[in-house]
């Protein structure tokens, strides 16, 4: 995964910039991102590392893999009771049409308060979509683009950089995400130093690699920690002003602390409603206070569930329920 000869007091370096770097830039709290997804089925389907690729040829009726609007509408207000923010909406392509997802980002708009981000794929209609969003999130995925032509065949990189390109000249803001550990190196963040630059990203999400069964990583590791630490000091260090969100898994909670050193400003890629009330939960906020930071978004205060009936249509009362239910089973205990 690495080219470069490992030098801990060098990772140490970066971290302790980095960190000063972000509290001298940023507010002292911490988010808990959320993305809520559209649909479980994607036309493409043939990036190797995703998911779905896994469902396509299981998948008989795509439309069956839709989720109901007041479900997801439920979502996001569970969202808002428990001071989440939702980092993205993201659904496969042919999941819903763009003036469908253009309507249900309104609708959320008008629940939490808040504009939403779109990762809903690659498109050439962004003039569609007006003051409901925040931005438009590209599905880089790669630091090299050797490597996202080879994973992400159906998704050329040129195609995401135009896309990208034109949500700038409509003052949308920009963010891409970045998956670590499908086989890119710390040499390869000269180009994605460059495309931020070029791309006049706004935000970078950060994943690590989950390995999916029956897919070709099935078989590899997560990312070193240190490893995911150096990649997200450097950015930190090159581009102060950025937003960075981290993503990590229930079974690399430890993740946290030192990727909030590093830089990020957020949190993601958790199963908020099963993790809820646990000990699982509890970790993640402890992460946080040990890093030094607050926490916006609780998994924790019970409390903040609220009552079993939606705030804002009673088509979503019976999903508000299953949320908070779902929320009280403690599963993980």
């Amino acid at each position: 995964m690495n080219n470069k000869k490992i030098d801990s007091s060098n990772v140490l370096d970066l971290i302790k910039k980095a960190n000063e770097i972000s509290l001298k830039n940023h507010s002292n709290t911490i988010s808990l991102e959320r993305a809520i997804f559209l649909s479980w089925y994607c036309d493409k389907g043939d990036c190797a590392f995703c998911y779905m690729s896994t469902q396509k040829e299981k998948i008989q009726d795509p439309t069956k893999a839709k989720r109901r609007i007041p479900n997801i509408l439920a979502e996001a207000e569970m969202c808002k009771r428990l001071d989440w923010n939702i980092e993205f909406l993201s659904g496969g392509y042919e999941s819903f049409k763009n003036d469908e997802i253009r309507d249900i980002a309104s609708n959320i708009k008008d629940i939490t308060g808040q504009k939403v981000w779109l990762n809903t794929g690659i498109t050439n209609e962004l003039d569609i979509f007006g003051n409901e969003i925040n931005g438009i999130t590209g599905a880089v995925e790669t630091a090299t683009p050797l490597l996202h032509d080879k994973l992400c065949p159906s998704k050329p990189l040129e195609d995401i950089s135009e896309m990208l390109d034109k949500s700038k000249s409509l003052n949308f803001k920009n963010a891409i995400t970045i998956i670590l550990g499908l086989g890119e190196t710390l040499d390869d963040l000269d180009y994605l130093i460059q495309y931020i630059k070029d791309h006049k990203i706004d935000r970078v999400i950060f994943y690590s690699l989950n390995p999916h069964k029956d897919t070709i990583f099935s078989n590899s590791t997560q990312p070193a920690s240190l490893y995911y630490a150096e990649v997200v000091s450097t950015i930190r260090i090159q581009f102060p002003k950025i937003e960075i969100i981290c993503g990590t898994w229930t079974d690399n909670l430890a993740n946290i602390g030192i990727l909030i050193l590093s830089g990020a400003n957020g949190i993601t890629k958790f199963p908020l409603f099963k993790m809820f009330g646990t000990k699982y939960g509890k970790r993640v906020e402890e992460e946080i206070k040990w890093s030094g930071r607050n926490i916006k978004g609780t998994f924790t205060d019970k409390d903040k569930l609220g009552p079993e009936k939606s705030q804002y249509d009673v088509k979503l009362d019976k999903y508000i329920k299953r949320y908070i239910n779902e929320s009280l089973k403690n599963k993980y205990d």
